[in-house]
């Protein structure tokens, strides 16, 4: 498959793309045309740019009374970060579930977050699962907000939000190219450039490419990637300043596994494979198109006021040929016999469109100064699913020949004609306030959202029509010069993806969430720490209750939880060479009958990386990041077995030498210890990859 295929671009695809890349290429044009005129608003823009994280007022992350851990664009490049996953893999107090080799699921606090945004805009309960992987080089930080996100989005669980900031133009002209090659043929190319468009630098550009091949030490499976994304911004009148941009990314599977691998044994044991298994077949495949737009106007008023008007724009099409494999008896720990096959072909479209209208500003009453901000959003989404429908008498549906068996085992099925499977509409109007009032050495920020949900569903599940208000409060308290205390509340509203035994909906989880907690700043303000202790009590939350055959579907039930615990994290640098960051959660998830739940979440988790320019050769740089968690466990969907996870950790280091001040030379190993374990017991889960090497270079210019 070609890893960038143009003719799958419609006219209107390749229009935006176009425009705005041809925009960049003319700016030396512009350059030469434009005449010396004074400062404008956009320079300022782009050097001062605040994300409004946590509660959508411009707090810096001492100041807020959540937790927040950020991923910076350095820290990607140097631990090779290349995607989505691996970026989040090196977020304090978050779990990468990759239970199956092309979908993944992320975890906050033992919940799943349903809650990502990109710039601060987003749509709940869209994207929380991922399928493919997803490029990183297009973001220039990803945020981690940790905890109930009610006043982020007016819906949210105790979880928390996942904020992906998009790189933007720069005030000078520069650029990178980078190439790489690494264990099992994979190969990197990618490039970055920005430029202004005038003299002034009041407009500029900046295009982001990647392209990515790789094989796999899963037997047969091969993968390759490509995006693009390019963003103009600049100055509208006095007053104004305008940003479009558009990205596109194409990522495409062969031998994908359709589920994981089967780990019980019908003799109760727990079974045990080398990590190149899998129960795929060599003409199962799994392509994904991701699209994003975006458009952004923002009116400078008086005395720093802001009024900004936005339009976000996602789509995420799926074509596949898959093949799932399981067992209800178990293996036969002699023969491998006791799989039983299932092909599905089930391509998707996935559509969404928020529009966004705020106002921002500060004030100052009574000797301080305070924010306020104001909204109202209306997104929409829409899911449309198809299906291929095959012959019962298919050798891939039934009974299927002892595990491991060959890639060519199991013949590709006759698919019949694309029939309509499924539609799901969801719209939700929000309209949300919040204030910041400094109250002597204090802070108070109180929110509020008014919201109106609705699905419209066919094919599967009921419709749903709820209104609901959620109050959010959090307090700050300077107790010192370099200490803060905080305490925050917000409501837990969740509509929910969960389907019940009669094929319906289940109604969204409602509950409360609390957090407790201090930071300080150490070092000359070089360091900062968090202790926070955290309890969500989610009523009704969707917890698995069995599987119909006859459907093919999970069915849910849904549940009273409680989830406590207490997370320590400290980030920043140690002195002029040495940066740090660690996370510690301590996790007890219970449900209304005081039993352990969720026994797939670890209990107890760390995550640590450590970097450090050599004094004596401040040119090169080395690196060791590392994440750990105790025992897991999960009951099999279909066996009722019990598959096993010990604790492990994981080690991965990088080292890079700055040949000159344009280019660099960087070697990443990843799985440093060889550790082999199972990716996610959230549901089936695989082997991790064994250890890995990546050479790459680096041109600036």
């Amino acid at each position: 498959m070609s890893p960038f295929s143009l003719k799958q671009v419609s006219l209107k695809q390749a229009f935006l793309l176009t425009s705005v890349i041809s925009s960049c290429g003319f700016s030396a044009l512009a350059v030469a045309q434009a005449e010396a005129i004074e400062e404008v608003f956009i320079l300022g823009v782009r050097d001062n740019r605040i994300s409004e994280g946590a509660t959508g007022l411009a707090l810096d992350i001492q100041s807020t009374p959540q937790s927040i851990s950020v991923v910076s664009r350095e820290m990607m490049d140097n631990y090779g970060a290349a995607s989505i996953n691996e970026a989040l893999d090196l977020a304090p107090g978050l779990s990468v579930e990759r239970w199956e080799t092309n979908r993944t699921n992320y975890l906050s606090r033992g919940f799943e977050i349903k809650s990502t945004q990109v710039d601060g805009v987003g749509m709940p309960n869209s994207w929380g699962l991922v399928e493919g992987e997803i490029d990183s080089y297009g973001y220039e930080k990803v945020e981690v907000i940790r905890g109930a996100n009610g006043l982020l989005t007016g819906v949210g669980n105790a979880s928390g939000t996942i904020n992906y900031v998009r790189k933007r133009p720069l005030n000078s002209a520069q650029g990178e190219v980078g190439v790489q090659a690494g264990s099992y043929d994979n190969y990197r190319l990618q490039a970055d450039y920005s430029t202004p468009f005038n003299a002034s630098a009041s407009w500029a550009g900046r295009v982001v490419l990647a392209v990515e091949e790789s094989g796999s030490y899963i037997d047969g499976k091969l993968d390759d990637r490509a995006f693009v994304y390019a963003v103009v911004d600049g100055q509208v009148g006095d007053n104004g300043t305008l940003a479009f941009g558009y990205s596109y990314q194409e990522a495409n599977s062969e031998g994908n596994m359709w589920g994981g691998l089967v780990f019980t044994n019908s003799d109760g044991t727990q079974a045990e494979w080398s990590r190149s298994a899998t129960t795929a077949q060599n003409w199962t495949y799994w392509d994904n198109t991701n699209e994003t737009g975006f458009i952004e106007y923002t009116y400078h008023l008086p005395k720093d006021w802001n009024l900004k008007l936005s339009y976000d724009y996602r789509a995420l099409s799926s074509d596949s040929e898959l093949f799932f494999a399981y067992t209800t008896t178990g293996l036969d720990p002699t023969t491998g016999e006791g799989l039983v096959g299932w092909p599905g072909k089930w391509p998707s479209e996935d559509e969404a469109d928020i529009l966004e209208i705020k106002l921002s500003g500060g004030f100052s009453a009574w000797g301080q100064d305070h924010q306020l901000i104001a909204g109202f959003s209306q997104a929409k989404t829409e899911n449309v699913q198809y299906q291929y429908p095959f012959a019962l008498t298919e050798p891939a549906y039934g009974p299927l020949p002892a595990f491991p068996y060959a890639l060519n085992a199991i013949p590709r099925p006759q698919w019949q004609g694309r029939v309509f499977s499924s539609a799901t509409d969801d719209s939700l109007d929000r309209a949300y306030a919040a204030l910041q009032l400094s109250v002597g050495l204090a802070n108070v920020i109180a929110g509020v959202n008014a919201i109106d949900f609705t699905r419209e569903a066919t094919a599967l599940g009921n419709n749903l029509k709820e209104s609901e208000v959620s109050p959010y409060l959090g307090i700050t308290v300077d107790l010192t010069d370099r200490v803060m205390g905080y305490v925050s509340y917000s409501d837990i509203y969740q509509p929910q993806d969960y389907l019940n035994a009669n094929d319906n909906y289940l109604a969204p989880t409602k509950g409360e969430n609390y957090e407790l907690g201090v930071k300080a700043t150490w070092l000359d303000d070089r360091l900062i720490s968090n202790l926070a202790v955290f309890k969500a009590d989610q009523q009704g939350l969707g917890v698995y209750a069995g599987f119909n055959p006859n459907t093919g579907q999970y069915f849910y039930t849904g549940e009273d939880i409680v989830s406590e615990g207490v997370e320590l994290e400290i980030s920043g640098q140690i002195n002029d060479y040495v940066q740090v960051s660690g996370s510690l959660t301590r996790l007890d998830i219970e449900n209304q009958q005081g039993e352990t739940t969720y026994q797939w979440v670890p209990e107890t988790s760390a995550k640590f990386s450590l970097s450090a320019q050599l004094p004596s050769q401040p040119d090169v740089a080395l690196g060791l990041s590392g994440r750990w968690q105790d025992d897991t466990s999960r009951v099999d969907s279909y066996t009722g077995g019990n598959v096993k996870q010990g604790a492990y950790a994981v080690f991965d280091v990088f080292a890079h030498w700055d040949v000159n001040s344009q280019s660099r030379v960087k070697l990443n190993v990843k799985n440093l210890a060889n550790e082999k374990y199972i990716t996610s017991l959230y549901e089936i889960g695989y082997y991790a990859a064994p250890r890995t090497y990546e050479l790459s270079y680096q041109l600036n210019f």
